[in-house]
């Protein structure tokens, strides 16, 4: 079987504008700290995570015919990451407004609409074997996702999904849960203890939930409901976009290689820690884009 893992889901071009608090709904004017354009959305993030940590990746994403969108997919496959690209009409544009302490609002300039199944018989082959092919699936919030569900459980490939600040209501999320084994979220919005949710998803049939804290870590549910905490690695920050992928992705790598909970989710620490230090999503762009 290939070593390669499997990942569908947004990948964007972002202006990043830094500021030194979060703009207020009345009329006002702010200067911005720091401004750049970036390589943005999770999968992305997830995917240049894994190849960085030396896996092979397909990365299963929408573009359009436009500037961004060949920059975007030149930078990714410079980075190493290989693509399954499909036609979104526009390629995925954020201006994304920060704070220091990791604060955001994103904004959505343009938005990539999936072609739908059978809209292309060869590309929807070639991804139906790039998942049989896989030693994992990730995938990511999207309807581009949403649709191949079946097939990834039908490729008997474990799947991992990334629910990052669900509220623990939202019918979108749901069809992910119901067919992830492992499933990654932030607290942001599930309320103050997540562990009611948490073993609710391990009821539901996934075998490994984790919950990240920010600074103060993440926890972690296995299948027999025994709880697994891990510590965030003390590291100098300089942006926040792309830890919580980073660790998703670094928890996968190690578990792929067979590590227990335990040794997987310090790597996940580490790896998140390890982007901590650029303002990009990893550290292999700050090459190709300056750091």
């Amino acid at each position: 079987m290939s070593e390669h893992v499997f990942i569908s889901g947004p990948a964007s071009w972002n202006r990043i504008v830094v500021l030194d608090r979060l703009p207020e709904p009345v009329p006002h004017m702010q200067f911005a700290l720091e401004e750049y354009e970036t390589v943005g959305a999770t999968s992305a993030g997830k995917a240049l995570g894994l190849v960085g940590l030396g896996r092979r990746v397909r990365l299963h994403a929408l573009f359009g015919a436009d500037a961004d969108g060949a920059r975007v997919k030149r930078l990714l496959m410079q980075a190493g990451v290989a693509l399954i690209a499909a036609d979104g009409g526009v390629t995925e544009r954020h201006v994304n407004l920060m704070t220091r302490a990791g604060e955001r609002v994103s904004l959505f300039l343009s938005t990539p609409t999936d072609p739908g199944e059978g809209s292309d018989a060869e590309l929807d082959l070639e991804l139906r074997q790039a998942m049989a092919d896989a030693s994992a699936l990730v995938l990511d919030l999207s309807e581009l996702s949403r649709r191949l569900i079946p097939a990834a459980k039908a490729s008997g490939r474990p799947i991992w999904t990334d629910i990052h600040d669900y509220d623990g209501e939202s019918e979108f999320h749901r069809p992910f849960i119901e067919a992830a084994d492992a499933i990654f979220m932030n607290a942001d919005r599930i309320g103050d203890d997540p562990l009611p949710f948490m073993r609710s998803c391990i009821e539901g049939g996934a075998s490994l939930v984790v919950c990240t804290l920010g600074a103060d870590g993440a926890i972690a549910l296995d299948e027999r409901m025994t709880r697994h905490d891990v510590a965030a690695v003390p590291t100098a920050v300089r942006d926040t976009n792309g830890a919580g992928d980073a660790f998703m992705a670094g928890v996968l790598d190690a578990t792929l290689a067979g590590s227990g909970l335990d040794e997987a989710l310090e790597a996940g620490a580490r790896h998140a820690a390890s982007v901590l230090v650029t303002r990009h999503l990893h550290p292999s762009l700050d090459a190709l884009l300056g750091a």
